[in-house]
Formats: C-alpha cells, structure tokens, sequence
C-alpha cells in the first residue's frame, strides 16, 4: 500500500479528519489531502510527526513493497528489539514459548 493510502486508512481508523490531523502536525487539511491523494510527499520530518500520532513507524508509511509493513505496531517493535538484546539462551526460550503459543493459536482457529 502506498504513503498516501496508509495515512488514509490510519486516519479514518483514528476517526480524525484531515484538519484535526493537520493540527497535530502543525500543517493544513489540503496538505493532508494532497499527502492522502499522493500528489505531493511530505519531508521525513513530517513523516515522522505522522507516525507519531498514529504510533507506527516511520518504515511502515513509507514501506511501498509490503515488506516492511508488517512491522506497524511500535509496541511489538519495541518487544522485538528488547528480545534482539538478550543472550541467545533467552532469545531461544523465549521463541520456543512464542512457536507453542501461535501453534495453540492456529489449532484454535482451524478447529472453530
């Protein structure tokens, strides 16, 4: 998904308009509008402002190829990097409860 759709779509989840959104970023609605039709690009500043108030990263805005859009909530990019500074001892315990957790999960779903 494109820069502009993103913010589209963040922006309606949040139930802001383009003008309280504006505010928060200290820019106007057209601009907005502009950001969200993908006539213009904002500067790196400004993307980071936006992934500020929808509390993603400033990558999964500006990831186009899917790759990097996974990675949307700050909250599990944080948990990520917190297990990224472990000993490899802690980081395999803690993957190995992680895998039985999302197999009891799938089985969950495939059985309902």
């Amino acid at each position: 998904m494109e820069f502009g759709k993103k913010i589209y779509s963040l922006r309606k989840d949040a139930k802001l308009s383009q003008e309280e959104l504006a505010k928060k970023i200290n820019t106007s609605g057209a601009i907005i509008g502009r950001y969200e039709r993908s006539e213009i690009t904002p500067s790196i500043e400004v993307a980071k402002k936006i992934a500020t108030v929808f509390n993603v990263s400033v990558d999964y805005l500006l990831d186009d190829t899917g790759q990097l859009s996974k990675f949307k909530d700050m909250k599990m990019i944080k948990r990520w990097e917190q297990i990224h500074n472990l000993s490899e001892y802690d980081k395999e315990h803690i993957i190995y409860v992680i895998d039985a957790l999302l197999r009891d999960a799938q089985a969950r779903k495939a059985y309902s």
